[in-house]
């Protein structure tokens, strides 16, 4: 997981709690992509990437409801992180309650299915609305 190794609390916490919930969701829309079973190893990074992120902005967080919401979810990831085999709908709905941690992320959520709905079928990467 080299790609936030270098990446600590002090510099995490210069993004706003909005924009640290955002880089989390785009490491899960990475991994929408890497539902296939040749694409385990991908998967399984892209999971650990974000549960790397949301460790940073439980770290850095002083909202207590916000921390307890955000340690919840990421039960959710890990349980995707530890699973064998893909799971999709696990993956979409997980990626959705990230997503609505936040009003910001939240807006998110129509564009991310408009995306889905202008795919061909079968190859969605966002999740369902």
């Amino acid at each position: 997981m080299s790609q936030h190794a270098g990446l600590d609390v002090e510099r995490w916490s210069a993004f706003d709690v909005d924009q640290q919930v955002l880089m989390i969701a785009n490491e899960l829309n990475r991994v929408s992509g890497a539902m296939s079973p040749d694409r385990a190893r991908s998967r399984r990074a892209g999971y650990e990437r974000a549960l790397r992120l949301t460790d940073l902005t439980v770290a850095c967080t002083d909202r207590r409801a916000f921390r307890r919401e955000l340690l919840r979810w990421r039960g959710l990831i890990a349980e995707l992180y530890l699973s064998a085999e893909a799971d999709p709908d696990a993956h979409r709905s997980a990626f959705r309650a990230l997503l609505l941690l936040r009003p910001v992320a939240a807006r998110q959520i129509p564009l991310l299915a408009a995306t889905r709905e202008a795919s061909p079928r079968g190859s969605s990467r966002e999740p369902r609305a």
